[in-house]
């Protein structure tokens, strides 16, 4: 017998009275009725085909849209990153270009540092030279005692020399100068340093005359700050120094405060200078006028005698029956 719940295919036939055996669905088929649970077995196996085929073509569309949308977003994401890489490709060139530059810069600023250093070398050698050169000069001045070179506050100390030899009050600080122009930052520090040596004597040495502005020319002796200032050049110094002579002898026996007192005699001397700054110029007309003079004698000298060599001496003519 069939078990509960299930479904018996074998029946009796009715036709045979169980002569045979046929199977369920034979005998609805020959009496031409349907099995509607084979039929809804059937549906239901259509349906679930038809479902997962459906689910399946949903699921296809899904992903398709997927893959549609995530390549659109890839290509956007991508653009994105390009855009990005080109933006950072453009920083790092402009960054590229800036260091370029920068470094450019400082080649040049290497070079014209270089460059300035050079000048200032030969600026250094040219003054160096300069106090070499006025320091061998001044040891071959009659009765004057140079000292070394100094280290600082001026360039040399120069004095007079007694008898023995031994340098002699006041001690004059000397500051050689070799510029287009002399300051008044020059005069400064020349007052200056001429105090941190106790010195009651200043001299300031240009090269030039032209060095000298018209100041300086106008006064080339006079105190200021308690300190009596020289203004001169490498030519003038020597006469300068002369002329001074007995002015620092005075200085020696009565004191440094000696023209101090006698203010009449400092203008006199500071007009002495100019008067002789006139009388060099002057000379140095002459002198011109001179050597001019000496070129046009010897230029016609020469013109006289090429005439000379030139003219023809007239032919004498002979005496008959000679």
């Amino acid at each position: 017998m069939a078990r509960s719940g299930e479904v018996n295919d074998t029946i009796e036939c009715p036709l045979c009275c169980g002569a045979g055996i046929l199977k369920r669905t034979e005998v609805l088929d020959r009496l031409g009725v349907k099995d509607f649970a084979r039929v809804a077995q059937l549906s239901a196996e259509e349906a679930f085909r038809l479902l997962a085929q459906k689910h399946s073509h949903d699921q296809q569309n899904v992903w398709s849209r997927f893959e549609t949308e995530l390549a659109k977003r890839t290509a956007e994401i991508t653009g994105r990153h390009k855009d990005e890489l080109r933006s950072t490709q453009s920083d790092r060139d402009d960054l590229t270009r800036r260091v370029e530059d920068c470094l450019r810069e400082v080649s040049q600023l290497r070079e014209r540092n270089h460059q300035l250093e050079t000048e200032m070398a030969k600026v250094a050698r040219v003054g160096k030279r300069e106090e070499i050169s006025f320091e061998e000069e001044a040891r071959t001045w009659a009765g004057i005692a140079v000292s070394e070179k100094l280290p600082k506050n001026g360039d040399y100390v120069l004095a007079y020399r007694d008898p023995s030899g031994a340098p002699l009050e006041p001690c004059i600080l000397v500051d050689n100068k070799d510029k287009a122009t002399i300051s008044e930052g020059d005069i400064r520090k020349l007052i200056r340093d001429a105090k941190e040596r106790r010195s009651p004597v200043g001299i300031i040495v240009a090269k030039e005359e032209s060095q000298l502005r018209q100041l300086d020319r106008e006064r080339r002796w006079g105190q200021e700050e308690g300190v009596w200032v020289l203004r001169t050049t490498r030519h003038w110094l020597p006469r300068d120094l002369e002329v001074l002579k007995p002015v620092f002898e005075r200085m020696r026996t009565e004191g440094p405060n000696f023209l101090q007192r006698n203010s009449v005699l400092a203008e006199e001397v500071r007009r002495t200078f100019i008067d002789l700054d006139e009388i060099g110029k002057e000379l140095k007309k002459a002198a011109k006028a001179v050597e001019a003079a000496s070129g046009l004698t010897v230029k016609h000298r020469a013109r006289v005698q090429t005439l000379c060599d030139d003219a023809v001496l007239p032919s004498i003519p002979q005496t008959a029956g000679v």
